[in-house]
């Protein structure tokens, strides 16, 4: 999954005085950056079938075939996470559809500007997600 999700060609929201928490322009800044993210996922997807089936070489040596079965198997456990990031957009692209976006799942506070660019598909804000870490964390031991 990608760490910086903020695509590079989109500004950080600078909010209007006294304009609303997820007002039509937040919500029609965070739709960009979704739709424009699950685009580019795409591509990367599509760019690697390809790239799967015009590189579909049967090797003779058995080091060189383990090799590239594992390459092959890298790169499938990459895109599954990207598709099942693809989902997660489009579940927050609902949210946004339904008014629900930008509020925690958890305790139903704003989740935050700030936190929704570097994690457009943030459902909990920072203390909700905090407490979940440190209790998976325990349960973990």
């Amino acid at each position: 999954m990608p760490e910086e999700l903020l695509p590079k060609q989109f500004a950080p929201y600078v909010p209007r005085k006294g304009e609303a928490y997820m007002s039509g322009r937040q919500k029609a800044h965070f739709r960009s950056i979704l739709e424009t993210l699950k685009a580019g996922l795409m591509q990367d997807i599509e760019r690697t079938v390809h790239t799967m089936q015009d590189e579909a070489t049967v090797f003779a040596d058995p080091n060189d075939r383990a090799s590239q079965e594992t390459d092959i198997a890298i790169e499938l456990r990459n895109r599954d996470r990207e598709r099942k990031l693809i989902k997660k957009i489009e579940d927050t692209i609902v949210l946004i559809d339904s008014g629900d976006y930008g509020y925690c799942s958890g305790c139903g506070v704003e989740i935050g500007i700030k936190r929704l660019e570097a994690r457009p598909t943030a459902s909990l804000c920072i203390d909700c997600k905090t407490f979940e870490e440190v209790r998976e964390k325990q349960i973990a031991k």
